[in-house]
This record gives structure tokens, sequence and C-alpha cells, in this order.
């Protein structure tokens, strides 16, 4: 009798969990939007607050914060952007970028590739060696740096910051590039040998072509990492001519100490190109963060 009662309520007892189902689905779908809501209300509400301050008179800046201004002040932005200043800024800062951007993800798919895709004695010593080098940041290194620079001749030059910034990129770049270069089957690289495709007509034709949401992530952190370099190119470069967005802001928040609204125009201006390349390369950056790999 007790297995009889047993076995007619196990039905029940499975409905009823299956009707628990889409409950627990809904609160955890809404549990992830209010953690992703929380975390991105924490990034957002700082720049969303530059911004509109910067529409802003000083004294509305100081009695309303936290408010939508009540007159939009678009000289903040629009003198800015008139003046040679704010331009030749930008102009080194893209200079730069380029020459340490276009360095790091050169050197380090070059790198990834071989450790990735030929086995040799003292493979895993040398990418371990990389991997170190993330535990080094580029202030430790800055008094011998600075004599080493010196030494050739490269202070007030721009090479001066893109050289150190793409060797201290390295690291990273390379750990990530390596597994998804080790994800692309082996199959295929056969395949393009038998076609008539050679070591570097493989990386170049084949492996780079697929690897562009890796590339992108990584190009994505190497401009971010060097548009927001300071303390460097602060040590290299010799005159305000030379300097680049970071240390113009610098500048301009000494020659503007009492202006705030206008110091917050011109942090928003100096982040929008950043922001713009992260917006076009979103796309490539969340597949390259979440496939990393490519079934053959």
């Amino acid at each position: 009798m007790a297995a009889t009662h047993t076995a007619t309520s196990r039905p029940g007892l499975q409905v009823a969990v299956r009707d628990r189902r889409p409950v627990r689905r809904y609160l955890r779908y809404c549990g992830m939007w209010l953690v992703g809501g929380l975390v991105a209300a924490v990034i957002m509400v700082p720049l969303l607050y530059a911004v509109l301050d910067g529409f802003k008179t000083n004294g509305e800046l100081v009695g309303s914060p936290a408010l939508l201004p009540n007159e939009w002040v678009t000289s903040n932005y629009t003198e800015i952007l008139a003046s040679g200043e704010f331009w030749g800024f930008m102009a080194n800062s893209v200079i730069v970028g380029l020459i340490s951007v276009g360095l790091v993800v050169t050197f380090s798919s070059f790198a990834a590739y071989v450790l990735a895709r030929f086995s040799f004695r003292g493979r895993e010593l040398i990418y371990t060696i990389f991997t170190l080098g993330l535990l080094f940041p580029i202030a430790v290194a800055i008094l011998p740096l600075f004599v080493e620079l010196r030494s050739f001749n490269l202070l007030g030059n721009p090479l001066g910051v893109a050289l150190p910034q793409a060797a201290f990129g390295l690291p990273l770049t390379i750990i990530i590039l390596r597994p998804f270069f080790r994800s692309i089957p082996r199959e295929l690289e056969d395949a393009a040998r038998v076609d008539g495709c050679g070591v570097f007509g493989f990386f170049w034709r084949i492996l780079l072509p697929l690897s562009r949401p890796a590339l992108a992530t990584v190009t994505v952190l190497a401009i971010v990492s060097t548009w927001n370099a300071f303390f460097l190119p602060l040590l290299v470069f010799q005159g305000p001519e030379q300097w680049t967005l970071p240390l113009g802001v610098m500048n301009y928040s000494d020659q503007y100490s009492s202006d705030w609204a206008r110091i917050l125009a011109f942090t928003t201006l100096s982040m929008v190109p950043a922001v713009v390349f992260y917006v076009i390369a979103e796309r490539h950056i969340v597949s390259g963060l979440t496939s990393g790999s490519v079934k053959g």
C-alpha cells in the first residue's frame, strides 16, 4: 500500500518541480539583470556626470551638480574644439598610440604564433617568462628606462613612449593570443600546406583572418593602455607641444583651476576617441572573449 502511494505521488512531485523551474529561471534572469544594471550604473553615472556638468556654468555646477543643466553652455565644448591646443594633444596621442599598438600587435602575433604552433625545447619556459612580465608594471622600471632612453637620445621623441609601452604590453597580448592560435585545428594547417601554403602564408592568409576577434580584443586593450598612459609621457616629453591628452588634461586643470565645467568638458572630449573605437570593435571583442576557438 505504501509502495503504491509512493508510486502515485511521484508524478505530482515531478510536476511541482517542473512548475518551479520557470520561476527559478525567471528569478535568476532578474538577478543577472539587477547585478548587470548596478555594475553599469557604477560605470556610467560618473561618465554622465562629467558630460552633463561640462554643459553647466561654474555657479550651477557648484549649486546643483547632480541635476540637468538649466542653461546648456555649449561654449565649454566648442571653444575647446576650436582651439589648436586640444588637437595638438590629440595628434600626439594618436601618433604614440599608432606606433605602440602597431608594434605590440605585430610582435605579439609573431611570438604567439611560434609559441602556439611550434614545438621546441624551452617553449614553455619562454612562455613562462612572458607570463612573469605581468608582475612588473612600467613604474617599477621607470628609472632604468629613463637612463636607457636618454642613452639612445629618445627623450622628447614619440618612440621613447611607444617602445616601452609596446614592450610592457607584450605579455598580456601574447597570453590572450596564444590559446586562440592553438585552438585552430591542425587539419586546417595541413590542408593549407597541401595547397602550397607555407608557414608564413598560413599565418598571414588563414590564421590572422580567423583570429580577428582576438586581435580586436588585444588591440583595444593596447589602445586603452597607451591612451591613458601618464607617467611615462610625463617623463619622456619635454614640453607642452609634445604632450599627449592625459598630460593635456593635467595642464588644462592647472590652467583653468577655477573653471571646473571647462575642465570636465576637456576631460570628456579626451575620452571620446577611445570610447568610439571600443564601440566600433565591441562585436569582435565579445566574440573573441566568448568563442576562443575554431571548430574543425
